[in-house]
């Protein structure tokens, strides 16, 4: 009984010498800080816009068409696809890594040895022939049992490369559906300001055809007509400014959908555009789940702490088992000759690595400080995600307030413009408040036009941000 207990007490130390010594530990998610709601958010709940698909997000259809073309042949995009299929095939190789290498081997050696050698007298003595011969053709078997876990590990890591792989691409598609929709709506601001110029430089034409006539009257002199004419030129030089611009976001937006560069028809104006208006970000914490760029770095720490694991199970002894066999013999005539031509061999071999140069200890800190690495990328991410959230719910809220006042400046300055026109045809008011009365009203229209933009870009923003667009 005695010994019996010794045994028993001596196999339960060993399995828990074993168990102690396994090769890494399971991923837990590391803390990370996050509010319980955004910033600028009065109450949270559970719904986000990050969940309504791109196609019913954006209802226009000149949009959804450029980001369908963007998501087909955007080369970015298609790059992303391609490092999937690439994760895809390691990952087809991980779920096999536990099963053994089976390998066939067919050699044939002809060996002519000195007469006076050991070999040439052996072959003389024993063969009667002076040459010597030898024909195999076997299976080569190679299992390397996963006793710490290595193999499974390694698995575990692929696993999550793939993961990242996928999660990165999403993360891609989000990016683009947000510069194709962010490149269309600077196209509208453009066309608006294009055509507020266009409307201030036929005004500026008939103040200064009134200005000469009221100079051909005697009632204002040259210095008026040129001011006016100035004031004209001004407004005529953003013409092929703003031309030019269109041309060149056309261009942007055509590579960005993989074509060629070229014009793109559309049918709305920036005042037209449409977005939901109803913008729930939904839970802080829902980010680590639905933000591609997150998922991507959490995937990647996963990976490295199974890294760790394997780099950890490199320095216990490995335990490999090898079979061999098949035919051999001295003579063709005789290589199929069976049973006698056949053989076998097996082997099972354990090796500890002892001294390798400190290599395989290098290995395992640098793979733990990888880890570390990556923890720190994975919280800065989650920062950075909240970050941006927080900054698009707040430029949506103050450019709605900035709309609101621009909107109001604009219809202030047209009045002054009208009212400037009538005084100085009734020689109420001087050629240079006109003029100025008119600079005002087109800046005003500009800028409106600008904010405009901005706030369907904060939208966009927002959408993206929370990790809307891969759907």
């Amino acid at each position: 009984m005695k010994k019996n207990s010794l045994i028993i007490y001596a196999a339960m130390l060993i399995a828990l010498t074993l168990n102690a010594c396994k090769a890494g530990k399971n991923y837990q998610r590391p803390t990370v800080q996050l509010p319980e709601k955004f910033a600028g958010v009065s109450y949270a709940d559970t719904s986000s816009i990050a969940n309504i698909q791109w196609k019913q997000f954006f209802t226009d259809t000149t949009l959804q068409g450029l980001i369908d073309k963007g998501i087909k042949y955007n080369y970015n995009l298609q790059i992303a696809v391609k490092r999937i299929d690439i994760a895809q095939q390691q990952v087809k190789q991980a779920k096999l890594s536990l099963l053994p290498q089976l390998n066939l081997q067919v050699t044939g050696q002809y060996n002519r040895p000195s007469d006076n050698s050991l070999n040439g007298l052996s072959a003389s003595s024993f063969l009667g022939s002076k040459h010597i011969e030898d024909y195999n053709a076997s299976l080569l078997l190679s299992w390397e049992l996963d006793t710490w876990g290595k193999i499974r590990r390694q698995k575990e890591s692929i696993m999550a490369q793939y993961l990242q792989t996928y999660e990165a691409t999403k993360a891609v598609q989000t990016q683009l559906v947000a510069d194709i929709a962010q490149g269309y709506y600077n196209l509208l601001m453009l066309d608006k300001q294009l055509t507020i110029a266009k409307q201030n430089l036929s005004l500026s034409d008939s103040t200064v055809n009134l200005t000469r006539l009221l100079k051909n009257a005697g009632e204002v002199n040259l210095l008026a007509v040129q001011q006016a004419d100035a004031q004209r030129q001004t407004t005529a030089l953003l013409i092929p400014q703003l031309e030019q611009s269109i041309t060149i976001q056309e261009n942007a937006l055509q590579i960005l959908t993989g074509q060629l560069p070229g014009a793109i028809a559309r049918n709305k104006g920036i005042e037209t555009a449409e977005l939901p208006t109803s913008l729930n970000a939904g839970l802080p914490a829902a980010l680590l789940s639905r933000r591609p760029d997150v998922r991507s770095s959490e995937m990647a720490l996963v990976s490295s702490n199974a890294q760790v694991g394997v780099a950890q199970a490199n320095m216990y002894p490995s335990l490999t088992i090898t079979a061999q066999g098949g035919l051999q013999s001295f003579k063709s005539s005789n290589w199929f000759n069976i049973p006698g031509s056949l053989f076998g061999l097996a082997t099972g071999t354990v090796l500890q690595p002892i001294f390798r140069n400190r290599t395989l200890k290098t290995q395992y800190e640098v793979a733990k400080i990888q880890r570390e690495q990556a923890v720190l990328q994975f919280r800065q991410s989650v920062l950075n995600a909240v970050g941006e959230v927080s900054n698009a719910l707040v430029q949506n809220q103050k450019l709605q307030q900035q709309r609101q006042i621009a909107t109001g400046q604009v219809d202030t300055l047209n009045q002054a413009v009208k009212n400037a026109r009538l005084l100085f045809k009734s020689d109420m008011a001087n050629y240079l408040e006109v003029i100025t009365a008119q600079t005002n009203a087109l800046q005003a229209q500009l800028n409106l036009a600008s904010i405009q933009r901005q706030q369907l870009g904060a939208v966009v923003e927002l959408y993206r941000s929370l990790g809307g667009g891969w759907q």
